[in-house]
């Protein structure tokens, strides 16, 4: 028991020379490696960000720039072909974006539009009803309606008073356009 303590103490000691035995570059992708080897030969020395016994590389400023810069290296003979397919690609998506912004738009007005004409539909065959109703009760002919009972009663004069108002009504709000 008394050694594992001491065991303990020499493996915290000994981490850290673990730690600095570890490289540190930035590969031609522009991705961070880190491996206990020393990178390959195709790595410049500006991409050597750690190498083993504690010495560090000036490291830049933005690690954005150390990403880009092998990046931008590796791609410098196809810059031009490339910075068109840059350009184009932010504004495509922006295109994109604005056209199915516009159907999105184009179809929305279009349930609008078919909701209006299926309500204009509606308020044309209830205006012709309407219209037919006070035509008959217009015509002098006896009518009759159930009651709550379920019976037939005969419109007097009063009742027919009340629906040929009640069918004014019908008729102003649904064969006016609004």
């Amino acid at each position: 028991m008394s050694r594992l303590p001491a065991l303990l103490i020499g493996l915290a000691l000994a981490l850290p020379t673990f730690v600095l035995a570890q490289w540190q570059w930035v590969d031609n992708n522009g991705r961070r490696v880190f491996s206990d080897q020393a990178p390959p030969p195709d790595i410049p020395l500006k991409n050597i960000l750690r190498q083993p016994g504690g010495a560090r590389q000036a490291q830049p400023a933005d690690a954005a720039a150390v990403a880009a810069a092998p990046a931008s290296g590796a791609a410098s003979a196809a810059a031009p072909a490339m910075a068109g397919a840059s350009a184009a690609r932010p504004s495509g998506r922006d295109t994109e974006l604005e056209r199915r912004k516009k159907q999105a738009e184009a179809a929305e007005a279009q349930k609008k539009k078919a909701e209006a004409d299926r309500i204009a539909q509606l308020r044309a065959e209830n205006c012709t009803r309407v219209r037919q109703a006070k035509a008959t009760l217009d015509s002098g002919r006896r009518m009759t309606r159930d009651n709550a009972k379920g019976e037939p009663e005969v419109l007097d004069e009063a009742a027919r008073a009340a629906e040929g108002r009640r069918l004014d009504g019908l008729i102003a709000s649904e064969c006016n356009p609004t």
